[in-house]
């Protein structure tokens, strides 16, 4: 019997017990990183409600493919978010193959809307479709890069681990992106310094590289 479950254990132990088919792993899995999906999926479509779709099927994904899934440094968040680029990416695609579990999930809790936060949800939505319309410029690759360095905040090397690419080609295709979309880089560091400002990687000197580029 292995040791109890909580914040103390690595999200590569739970992954372990999962990959045996330990639900309640699993679960924890969800609760510790179901808000940092919800918060990148919605960077990426723009809708509170789509990004709800998205995120359950992104764990219904996870589910499905957990023993394909890679940590970065114990953590499965940048692998999560590798899966939630491809869901939104074939959001309609993915539905189809979950349909009958996302009919037999728990809706969510309702709660009454104020105004204000009503309000405030729907300014977010104008903010991240403009920002995505100026995106749309990029290639998907950038696109990729862009949301997951910039906007979620991963580290090169997490980011690395989230798209299956050296960490040199996540920094190429990053200061690409950067030189076409230079306004929207301060459009974005006005509202949060954190998305042009990537924090280091936990192990990587400020600067390296592995000297590759795509």
């Amino acid at each position: 019997m292995g040791p109890p479950m909580g914040e103390e254990v690595r999200d590569v132990e739970l992954l372990a017990r999962a990959q045996a088919g330990d639900g309640e792993a699993f679960g924890l899995i969800f609760r510790r990183h179901v808000d940092a999906v919800y918060n990148h999926c919605f960077r990426r479509l723009g809708s509170w409600s789509g990004a709800e779709d998205a995120t359950s099927l992104v764990f219904l994904e996870t589910w499905r493919r957990r023993r394909d899934a890679v940590d970065s440094d114990g953590s499965l968040l940048p692998w999560l978010l590798g899966v939630a680029n491809n869901v939104v990416r074939n959001l309609s695609r993915t539905a189809r193959r979950y349909d009958a579990a996302l009919f037999r999930l728990p809706q969510p809790v309702s709660e009454p809307d104020h105004a204000d936060q009503v309000a405030a949800r729907l300014d977010d939505e104008r903010r991240i479709r403009d920002v995505l319309r100026d995106l749309s410029a990029l290639s998907r690759v950038e696109q990729d890069v862009v949301a997951l360095v910039l906007m979620s905040g991963l580290s090169y090397a997490e980011a690395a681990v989230a798209l299956g690419v050296p960490v040199g080609t996540v920094r190429s295709r990053l200061a690409r992106a950067r030189e076409r979309l230079s306004a929207t880089a301060m459009r974005l560091s006005s509202s949060n310094p954190a998305l042009t400002s990537p924090r280091p990687d936990r192990h990587e000197p400020e600067g390296a590289s592995d000297g590759r580029s795509d």
